[in-house]
């Protein structure tokens, strides 16, 4: 996860400052840790957005909502909570305060207020179309964690459509932002970290070639390297098809990127002696 400005994150929870913590828990403070994001208290960092936003839509059901999911993995949390909040502001006469109360929670300080606000935009009947336009903002953000939590909330969307998805997320990979254009390949990964696997690109890692062609020699090490990790984990699968990829775009582009980019795909099968 991407450190919050001049502060370095805690590597064990015991080593998180109890000020660090509470400003955590307050929504005052971004994550500058993985572990810092875990040890948040969801429920107290809840209350503190409730009032903060003068939250008025549901909110006894949103905070028997956080205590139920507390004994959830940290992913599980924060997508019902988001989803929850999503939910409290849809329906008859919510409308305009629903939008407000999202708008508020999608530019809040906290990553992980921002990481609910990527579920909460993903409520209601969308077209893929729809929730990939609502997923590009966080998929944007300047921290790392929020990031994950874009493609994460997009996931099982993306699994329902995948061709559709392709399409879609194709004009991506031409992006200026690089994070957008590691969107694009992150999102569609055959088997991925967190999330449910993708069937059908682990079958066939052919179906998404035109989100990965124009990626094999980026000039940012953070999109190559998720261009990598897509054909490490379609290599396990089907090994035909990424040392066939591989080594056409080592003839095609013989660049130091796309080397390393194959190097880092490759690493699976030469472990195993393939």
């Amino acid at each position: 996860m991407t450190a919050s400005r001049g502060r370095k994150g805690a590597r064990r929870m015991a080593e998180i400052p109890p000020e660090v913590l509470r400003g955590l828990e307050r929504g005052e403070l971004e994550t500058a840790s993985l572990v810092e994001w875990l040890a948040i208290d969801q429920t107290r960092l809840l209350e503190h957005v409730l009032g903060e936003l003068e939250w008025d839509l549901s909110r006894e059901d949103l905070r028997a909502t956080a205590v139920e999911l507390s004994e959830q993995g940290i992913v599980a949390r924060t997508a019902g909570l988001g989803r929850a909040l999503g939910l409290a502001t849809i329906g008859r006469g919510r409308v305009r305060r629903g939008r407000d109360l999202r708008r508020r929670l999608a530019a809040h300080t906290c990553d992980a207020v921002r990481n609910w606000a990527c579920y909460a935009e993903q409520v209601g009947e969308l077209s893929l179309a729809e929730r990939l336009d609502r997923a590009q903002p966080f998929a944007a953000d300047a921290h790392s964690g929020v990031r994950e939590i874009a493609w994460l909330a997009v996931r099982d969307a993306i699994i329902g459509e995948p061709d559709q998805a392709v399409e879609l997320l194709e004009p991506w990979t031409r992006e200026a932002d690089p994070n957008l254009r590691r969107f694009a390949s992150e999102a569609t990964r055959p088997r991925g970290v967190w999330c449910a696997h993708l069937r059908a690109f682990r079958d066939e890692p052919e179906r998404a070639l035109t989100l990965l062609e124009p990626l094999r020699s980026d000039d940012s090490k953070y999109v190559r390297d998720s261009v990598a990790n897509w054909l490490n984990d379609a290599s396990r699968d089907r090994p035909d098809f990424v040392v066939a990829l591989t080594d056409r775009w080592l003839a095609e582009s013989p660049t130091r990127e796309t080397d390393a980019l194959v190097r880092r795909a490759l690493r699976t099968l030469r472990k195993a002696g393939a």
